[in-house]
C-alpha cells in the first residue's frame, strides 16, 4: 500500500515535546475523530480513540500504544545576553546538536541555533574531548530584553528539521515516534471490524519514561496490548551482524525484547503466524537497551496484559536525520491491521 507521505510529512513537523504534546494532541484529535466510535483525553494528556468491535463486542479490550511525543528541551536560563540555557527532555547523544535549528515556544514561536565554542579558540584538549550538553546554548540573535518578552524559564523547545523523501525512504526529526502515530491513524482508517474492542490509544511522555502508557493502561485494562514504536536500524557501515538489531527494507519487526519488556512468547507468535499467513514482509526485534511503551501496556493494567510490539526499523535514532522505509511503514499497517482482525482466533492459553 502507499504511503500517504503529506500526512505523514504534517504529523512528524508539528511540536510536542514530553509534556508539551498540545499541537500534535489537537493534530491527532481532529484526525481520529472520523474513525472512531468514541474519542477521550485522559488527564495525562492521552488521546483514547475506541472502535467498537461488531463481532465480539465488550468482550475485550485490545490496547494499541503509540507515543505522541518528540524528545526535546525545557528553557532553564536566560543570561545577560539573550543566551538560552536548556535541560534535555529524553536521550540526546550531545555531538548530534552540533550546528542544530531549534524552534523555542513562547509566546510566540523563535527559530534559535544551537551555538557552542568555536573550534578556532578551542584548545588541544577542548579539541579531542567529546562534547557535553552542558557545552551548548541556543541563540536566537536577540538581547536578553527582547528574548523575554516572549521567552520564560519552562517553555519547551523542539528541533527544526522538515521531512523529506529519499530514495524510498523518508528522513525527518521526530520518525520516533510519528510514524507510529502515523501507522495506528492509517490502520484506523482501514479497519473495518476489530475482532475485539480496540483502544486506539496515542500517549504522552514516552521519551522520560513512559509516563502516558502506564496511566492509560491502567484505565483501560486490557485483555491484550500492542505497542508500536521505532527501533534501531544499525545496517550502516561497520556495523557487526550481531550489532544490526533491524534493517531497513526488511519488513516490519516483530518485537521480542527490549530494555523494560519480555514480550508474551503467545503474542510473538501470533504476530509471526499472522504475518506469514498474510505474507507479510517481517523481521525479529531484539533491542538490549532502550525500552518503550510495551512495558506499561504489559503490566500497568489490573491483571496486566497479553502484550508485544510492532517496531518500526530506524536509522540515526534520536537525530533530525531518522530515516525509514515506506515498505516497512506499509507492512507494519498491514500486520496491525491483521493482528487486530485475527486476534480472536488465536490459542492463547498457557
Amino acid at each position: 500500500m502507499e504511503v500517504n507521505v503529506p500526512l505523514l510529512k504534517k504529523i512528524c513537523e508539528i511540536a510536542g515535546a514530553p509534556g508539551f504534546e498540545k499541537r500534535i494532541r489537537d493534530l491527532v484529535i481532529e484526525l481520529v475523530t472520523p474513525l472512531a466510535d468514541e474519542v477521550r483525553t485522559d488527564n495525562m494528556g492521552s488521546v483514547i480513540a475506541i472502535k467498537k468491535s461488531k463481532k465480539n463486542p465488550d468482550v475485550k479490550r485490545v490496547m494499541v500504544a503509540a507515543h505522541m511525543d518528540e524528545i526535546g528541551f525545557i528553557v532553564t536560563h536566560i543570561d545577560d545576553k539573550g543566551f538560552v540555557r536548556f535541560h534535555t527532555l529524553g536521550g540526546f547523544d550531545p555531538k548530534t546538536l552540533t550546528a542544530q535549528r531549534v524552534i523555542v515556544h513562547g509566546k510566540k514561536d523563535l527559530v534559535g541555533v544551537m551555538g557552542s565554542k568555536p573550534i578556532h579558540v578551542m584548545t588541544a584538549d577542548e579539541r579531542n574531548k567529546l562534547p557535553q550538553i552542558t557545552d551548548f546554548f541556543i541563540d536566537l540573535g536577540m538581547e536578553k530584553e527582547e528574548v523575554e518578552k516572549y521567552v520564560t524559564i519552562g517553555n519547551p523547545i523542539t528541533r527544526d528539521r522538515e521531512l523529506i523523501e529519499m530514495g524510498a525512504c523518508v528522513n525527518c526529526k521526530s520518525i520516533d515516534n510519528r510514524v507510529a502515530v502515523f501507522i495506528l491513524l492509517e490502520t484506523l482508517r482501514v479497519l473495518d471490524n476489530p475482532a475485539y474492542d480496540l483502544y486506539a490509544t496515542f500517549t504522552v511522555q514516552e521519551e522520560v519514561g513512559l509516563r502516558g502508557a502506564n496511566v492509560a493502561a491502567h484505565g483501560i485494562n486490557p485483555d491484550f496490548g500492542i505497542a508500536l514504536d521505532t527501533t534501531i536500524a544499525f545496517d550502516v557501515p561497520g556495523a557487526q551482524p550481531h550489532e544490526k538489531v533491524t534493517q531497513l527494507g526488511k519488513g516490519t519487526a516483530i518485537k521480542i525484547m527490549d530494555a523494560s519488556t519480555i514480550c508474551d512468547y503467545r503474542m510473538v507468535a501470533f504476530m509471526k503466524h499472522t504475518a506469514d499467513q498474510h505474507q507479510i514482509k517481517w523481521q525479529p526485534e531484539i533491542l538490549t537497551a532502550g525500552g518503550t511503551d510495551t512495558a506499561g501496556v504489559q503490566r500497568m493494567g489490573k491483571q496486566g496484559a497479553i502484550a508485544g510490539a510492532i517496531s518500526i526499523p530506524t536509522r540515526h535514532l534520536h537525530q533530525v536525520i531518522e530515516m525509514a522505509h515506506k515498505e516497512d511503514i506499509s507492512n507494519s499497517i498491514l500486520l496491525l491491521k491483521a493482528c487486530l482482525e485475527d486476534i480472536d482466533g488465536f490459542d492463547w492459553s498457557h
